[in-house]
C-alpha cells in the first residue's frame, strides 16, 4: 500500500509550523510524537510556561482565520484545529491546567512515563535521558507553583486524587525507585562502556536519578502538607466543568442526561446479551457468573506469569494482523509490526503508544501488571489485544503516521481525541465480533464483558459528577462515590485492584471514560448514516468507509461526522 501525494498548502505550513512550536513548548510531546531534537528538556509546568502555549494557540487561530483551504483536506484540517485549540484554550482560561492532578493523567504521571518511550540504544540516547532526569527538579517545582496558583484560586483537586499521587510521589522517590532501577538496568550496560566518555555519562544518569528522587520528594511532602489540607471531599466536578471536559474528549457536544439513561439502556443490553452467552458455556439458566467460573477454570484458557501473557500477546496481535490485511482493510507495510510489552509501571493500565514519525520506534501495546497479578485468562484479554493493537489503536493510529503526503504534522501526529480514538478501538472490538472473529463463546463473553465495562462507565461517570438520580437497585437518591463503588464491582470483572485503580481514574479525570462508549456510539451513528446514503441497489463498502475514515487521522467527533457526510 503506498500513501497518496499531495501537494502542501498555505494551511498545512500553518499547521506544520504549530507542531515545531509546540515541540519547543513541550518537550514531552516531541518524544511521544517521535519528533527529534527535544529528547534532552522537559519544559515549563508554570503558570508562565501555560500561558506560553495558550498564545502559541491564538497566534495559530489568528493565522487560520486568514487562510483559504485549497481542498478537502484542509477544510478538515481547518474544522479540526479550530475545534481543538478553540479548546485548549477554554480549558486554560477556566484554569484547568494549573490544577491538573489525578492517578492517571497529570504531570505526576507525565513526567515518569515519557522515559518509557525514549530510546535507549545509543550514547546520545543515554545522554537524553541523563539530561532530561535532571530537569525533573526544575519541572516539578514549575508544576508545584502551578498548583499552589490554582489552590489561591480555590481550585484543588479532590483529597481522593491528592492521596493518591502521595503514595505515586512517594513510590518514585523511595529506595526502590524506577529512576534508580532504570539507570542501572541491563539497558545501560548494553550501550555505555568503560570508557571515560561513557563513564561520564554513567556519573550523570546517577545524578539525574537521585535528582528524580529528590524531585518527587519534594511534591510527595507539599501535596500532602501543603495540597491536602485545601482538598475538597467531594468527587463531582458539577455540570459546568463536566461539560467542557466532555467536549474536549468527544470533539463533540452530546446531551449528557440523554447520554446517561442510554448508558443505562446500553448497560441492560449487554448484560442481556452476556445472560444470553453464560447459557452457551455453562448450561440453560447459568449466570454471568457461573460462565466466569467455568472458563477461569478451563487451563486452556490461562496464562501463568507475565512472560507467558506477552508471548500470548505478540501471537494473538500478528494472526489479526495477518487475517485482516488485503481483506477486510489494506494494512500499510510498517503498520505490519506491533510490538507487545510489559510495561515497567504496576497500576493495572493496558495502554497503546504510537510509532515514532520516522517509524524508529514501532506501535507498542503496554501491559502494566499491578503486583502480585501472576495468573491471566485469554478469554477475558483476546479483545483487549484488537482494541489496542489491530484493527483498533494501531491501525488508527499507525494509518495516520503512515499518511505523511497527505496529512500535515498536526493532523498525523499531534491531533489526538479521546472519542475519536478510544471509540474507534471499541467499535473495533464489536467489529471483530461481526466479522466472526469472536465465535468461541469465551472469547464473546469476554468482549461483553470489555463492553460491559465501558457502559458501566458511562453511568458512573456521568452519574456522579452530575449527580444524577441512581436506579434503585443501586441505592436510589443521587449518585455519589460510595454507591458507584459496588455498582462497579458488579459490573468489572476484574481483581478488585483494578477496579479500584479505575475507581479512582474516573472520579479524577471526568468525562475521559464515557468516552470510549460515546466515541463507539458515534462511530457507529456515523457509519450507519454512510450505510443510508448508499443508492439504492449498490452495497456498502465497508472496507472503503474505513480506509476513508481512518485516512483522516485523529479528528473530533462532529468533525468526523461533518467529513464523511
Amino acid at each position: 500500500m503506498t500513501s497518496p501525494v499531495r501537494t502542501s498548502t498555505q494551511i498545512d505550513g500553518i499547521a506544520d509550523d504549530y507542531v515545531k512550536r509546540l515541540t519547543e513548548l513541550v518537550p514531552l510531546s516531541a518524544t511521544a510524537m517521535g519528533l527529534p531534537g527535544h529528547d534532552h528538556e522537559i519544559g515549563d509546568l508554570s503558570p508562565a510556561g501555560h500561558d506560553e502555549v495558550a498564545q502559541a494557540g491564538r497566534d495559530v487561530l489568528a493565522q487560520l482565520a486568514g487562510a483559504e483551504p485549497a481542498d478537502d483536506v484542509d477544510r478538515v484540517t481547518l474544522s479540526a484545529m479550530r475545534e481543538r485549540i478553540g479548546l485548549d484554550l477554554e480549558l486554560h482560561d477556566a484554569g484547568e491546567e494549573l490544577r491538573s492532578l489525578n492517578n492517571i493523567e497529570s504531570p505526576v504521571q507525565q513526567l515518569r512515563d515519557v522515559f518509557d518511550i525514549m530510546a535507549t540504544d545509543s550514547v546520545e540516547a543515554w545522554e537524553n535521558i541523563a539530561s532530561r532526569l535532571n530537569g525533573l527538579p526544575g519541572a516539578v517545582d514549575g508544576y508545584i507553583e502551578s498548583l499552589t496558583v490554582a489552590a489561591a484560586q480555590g481550585n484543588v483537586a479532590a483529597i481522593r486524587q491528592v492521596r493518591e499521587c502521595v503514595v505515586q510521589a512517594r513510590e518514585l522517590a523511595g529506595p526502590d525507585s524506577f529512576f534508580t532501577s532504570f539507570v542501572r538496568g541491563k539497558a545501560v550496560d548494553d550501550v555505555l562502556d568503560d570508557s571515560a566518555a561513557c563513564s561520564l555519562v554513567r556519573k550523570e544518569l546517577e545524578h539525574g536519578a537521585a535528582a528524580g528522587q529528590a524531585a518527587y520528594a519534594k511534591l510527595a511532602d507539599f501535596l500532602e502538607r501543603d495540597l491536602a489540607p485545601q482538598a475538597p471531599e467531594a468527587d463531582a466536578v458539577g455540570r459546568d466543568r463536566y461539560a467542557l471536559w466532555s467536549r474536549h474528549f468527544l470533539g463533540a457536544k452530546v446531551d449528557l442526561d440523554e447520554t446517561y439513561q442510554w448508558g443505562l439502556e446500553e448497560l441492560a443490553r449487554i448484560v442481556a446479551e452476556q445472560e444470553s452467552v453464560a447459557a452457551q458455556i455453562a448450561g440453560p439458566g447459568a449466570t454471568v457468573e457461573e460462565a466466569v467460573a467455568v472458563l477461569d477454570a478451563d487451563p486452556a484458557r490461562r496464562l501463568l506469569g507475565t512472560e507467558a501473557l506477552k508471548a500470548w500477546m505478540q501471537e494473538t496481535s500478528d494472526a489479526a494482523i495477518t487475517a485482516l490485511n488485503g481483506t477486510h482493510f489494506d494494512v500499510p507495510e510498517p503498520v505490519l509490526d506491533l510490538e507487545c510489552m510489559i510495561a515497567p509501571t504496576q497500576s493495572g493500565g493496558i495502554y497503546y503508544t504510537p510509532p515514532s514519525d520516522d517509524w524508529s520506534r514501532p506501535g507498542r501495546m503496554w501491559w502494566a501488571v499491578p503486583e502480585g497479578v501472576t495468573e491471566f485468562n485469554t478469554w477475558r484479554e483476546k479483545t483487549t489485544v484488537y482494541h489496542e493493537g489491530v484493527p483498533g489503536h494501531h491501525l488508527q493510529c499507525g494509518q495516520a503516521v503512515f499518511a505523511r503526503e497527505t496529512l500535515n504534522s498536526w493532523r498525523r501526529l499531534a491531533c489526538w481525541v479521546s472519542g475519536h480514538g478510544e471509540g474507534w478501538a471499541l467499535y473495533a472490538e464489536r467489529l471483530m465480533a461481526e466479522l466472526g472473529y469472536m465465535e468461541d463463546p469465551g472469547d464473546r463473553l469476554g468482549m461483553l464483558d470489555a463492553q460491559r465495562l465501558r457502559a458501566a462507565r458511562v453511568v458512573f461517570d456521568i452519574g456522579v459528577h452530575l449527580g444524577l438520580p441512581a436506579p434503585e437497585q443501586w441505592g436510589g437518591g443521587t449518585w455519589t462515590a460510595e454507591k458507584g463503588w459496588p455498582f462497579l464491582l458488579a459490573n468489572v470483572n476484574m481483581p478488585e485492584q483494578f477496579v479500584r485503580f479505575e475507581f479512582n481514574r474516573y472520579l479524577g479525570w471526568p468525562g475521559q471514560a464515557p468516552s470510549y462508549k460515546v466515541g463507539q456510539r458515534l462511530w457507529e451513528q456515523t457509519r450507519d448514516a454512510a450505510k443510508a446514503a448508499v443508492p439504492a441497489g449498490q452495497e456498502f463498502d465497508a472496507k472503503a468507509f474505513h480506509a476513508r475514515a481512518l485516512n483522516l487521522g485523529s479528528v473530533g467527533l462532529d468533525t468526523l461526522r461533518e467529513a464523511l457526510a
